[in-house]
C-alpha cells in the first residue's frame, strides 16, 4: 500500500527557457495524514511547489504523484487557501463555503447542503446566512478553509493562511486547524515565515537550501503536541536560525 500523499521525482522547473529553473532535479515526498510547514523566503519556490501540484504550471521535467498515481490524471484532489481568504462579499457564507462543488459540477441546493453539513464541525453553525463582512478574521479563515477543504480533500495546501491575523487570534486559529487535521485524517503543505509557528504545527518542516531549489534541509518534530518552543524544540529554532544566518552571509 502507497503511502505517499506527495511525491516530487526529479522535477525541473523554469517559468521562461532563457531563464535558470525555480526548481532543479527536485525530490521528495510527504506521508499521507502528515502535517508539513515549508520555510522560504519570498521568490524562493514555494509558490511554484503549489501551482505545480494545482496544476497551473507543468514542470519540465520530472514527475509528481498523488497516492502514487501521476497528478495529471487526478481530478479535484487538491485544495489550496490563499493568504487572503479571497470570500465574495455577495455570497453568503454557506454560497462560498459551496462554491468549489458548484463548480465541480454539483447542484447548487446539493452544494450547499454538502457544505453546511461541515458547519459544526468548523465552528460555523450560525454563520451560514451571513456575509464575509459580517465575520471576524478568524471565522472568515475558516470558510476559507472549508472552502479549500471542499476543493480537494487528498491534500491541503495553505499558503500562510494566519499571517494577516493579530496574535491571540492566531493562537486561536493555529490549535484549530490542529484540530480539524486529526479530525479528518488530512495531508497538509503549509507555508509560514513563521519558526516557531511551523514548530508548533509541524511533523516536518522543509526549509529551503539554495536557489535554484533542488533539496530541502529537513527537521523531524517528534514532540507531543500543543508544543511549548522549549527545549528540544528551542535547538531545533536555533538551527535553523543558523542555518538562515549563513545564507545571508553568503
Amino acid at each position: 500500500m502507497n503511502n505517499q500523499a506527495v511525491t516530487f521525482n526529479g522535477v525541473t522547473f523554469t517559468y521562461e527557457e532563457a531563464k535558470p529553473p525555480i526548481l532543479k532535479n527536485v525530490s521528495f515526498s510527504v506521508h499521507k495524514g502528515e502535517f508539513i510547514s515549508i520555510l522560504a523566503p519570498s521568490g524562493a519556490g514555494k509558490s511554484t511547489i503549489f501551482r505545480l501540484l494545482t496544476k497551473l504550471e507543468q514542470p519540465n521535467s520530472g514527475s509528481i504523484l498523488l497516492n502514487g498515481s501521476p497528478l495529471q490524471h487526478i481530478k479535484n484532489a487538491v485544495g489550496y487557501m490563499p493568504q487572503q481568504d479571497l470570500l465574495l462579499d455577495w455570497r453568503t457564507v454557506v454560497e462560498n463555503a459551496a462554491l468549489p462543488l458548484e463548480l465541480h459540477g454539483l447542484k447548487k441546493k446539493a452544494a450547499r447542503e454538502k457544505a453546511f453539513s461541515y458547519f459544526s464541525d468548523f465552528g460555523l453553525a450560525g454563520t451560514e446566512h451571513q456575509y464575509p463582512h459580517q465575520l471576524s478574521g478568524g471565522m472568515r479563515q475558516r470558510v476559507s478553509f472549508l472552502r479549500a477543504m471542499l476543493s480537494g480533500r487528498e491534500v491541503l495546501l495553505l499558503d500562510e493562511p494566519f499571517s494577516a491575523l493579530d496574535a491571540m487570534t492566531r493562537l486561536s486559529m493555529q490549535e484549530w486547524l490542529l484540530s480539524i487535521w486529526k479530525r479528518l485524517d488530512m495531508t497538509i503543505l503549509f507555508v509560514t515565515h513563521d519558526i516557531d509557528e511551523a514548530l508548533i504545527l509541524s511533523d516536518r518542516i522543509f526549509l529551503f537550501n539554495e536557489s535554484p531549489l533542488n533539496e530541502f534541509v529537513t527537521y523531524s518534530i517528534t514532540d507531543e503536541r500543543p508544543r511549548l518552543i522549549a527545549g528540544g524544540l528551542f535547538d531545533i529554532k536555533q538551527q535553523i536560525l543558523e542555518h538562515l544566518r549563513n545564507k545571508v552571509k553568503q
